[in-house]
């Protein structure tokens, strides 16, 4: 049968060779799959300071969808999700300015981290 080749990305796997593997790497669906992996890693600010300069869908805006998904080039956030986003921001840029300063900051537990997680999972997921 041969050797197969497992995408992580795109959860799949097929026969493994230099022609399937780089149409594979270069194809739509494993650009957006890889695309949609790294953002879940991004931090609060950077995605802030993306979508505040994205008009808002109006398709979503209205129906709650949108035919284009994370693709879309306009933005799928509400007013309220900007404005927690936002409060997000500033608490963790005054989390940073405390450790700077040498202040005693607890960590975070292992279940607010999960939460946290489980939270980006299902959003990525929805998308």
């Amino acid at each position: 049968m041969g050797k197969r080749y497992f995408c992580d990305y795109c959860d799949r796997s097929f026969q493994d060779n230099l022609h399937n593997r780089k149409k594979h790497l270069n194809g739509v669906q494993h650009l957006r799959a890889k695309r949609v992996w790294y953002d879940l890693f991004r931090d609060a600010a950077a995605i802030l300071q993306e979508e505040q300069t994205k008009k808002p869908c109006r398709k979503f805006l209205q129906t709650g969808q949108c035919d284009f998904g994370s693709n879309c080039r306009f933005s799928h956030m509400t007013e309220q999700d900007l404005e927690k986003l936002s409060a997000q921001v500033q608490g963790e840029q005054r989390l940073k300015e405390l450790r700077q300063e040498g202040a005693d900051v607890p960590p975070g537990t292992i279940e607010d981290w999960l939460e946290k997680r489980a939270k980006r999972l299902s959003v990525a997921q929805s998308n």
